[in-house]
């Protein structure tokens, strides 16, 4: 709960606290506090087992961390039944990320066959142009403007 408070801090709460309620009363407001946080740990404990026992015996194995989300997928991803594992196994992020830069870059990859390759190239070397020309071939893509009909 309070795993990022630093030495430095702890010190700054302990002196607040001294100033705040005074060196007399402080054992008795840490005693305090100390017994309301059992009393709410104690009042989880028994509302959990009462969940458990109104759940009845098919959730024996329940446990109320699987309803965050982040513990609920993970859990779901580590399953094995679902193949998850393999697939995740047999995707080689890095192999794919070579074969596309070398299709940007026009290289051939050494996985590729020379059938797939040059079936999506042009005639200019198995080279794709991919720089922007303007199309200037006369033609105005515009429609023509008329001004009786505005």
């Amino acid at each position: 709960m309070f795993n990022d408070i630093g030495p430095l801090e702890l010190i700054t709460l302990v002196v607040l606290a001294v100033l705040v309620f005074g060196p007399d009363k402080l054992p008795k407001v840490i005693q305090d506090v100390m017994r309301t946080v059992r009393k709410i740990r104690e009042f989880s404990e028994s509302a959990k087992q009462d969940i458990r026992s109104e759940l009845g015996p098919e959730f024996k194995d329940f446990e109320f961390e699987d309803l965050n989300p982040k513990t609920f997928i993970r859990k779901q991803l580590d399953n094995d039944e679902l193949g998850l594992k393999e697939i995740r196994n047999g995707f080689d992020l890095k192999k794919e990320m070579a074969e596309v830069t070398d299709a940007v870059h026009g290289r051939e990859s050494d996985t590729s066959s020379s059938g797939t390759s040059s079936s999506g190239t042009s005639s200019s070397g198995g080279r794709i142009d991919m720089t922007k020309k303007p199309d200037d071939d006369g033609k105005d893509d515009r429609p023509v403007f008329d001004a009786d009909a505005t």
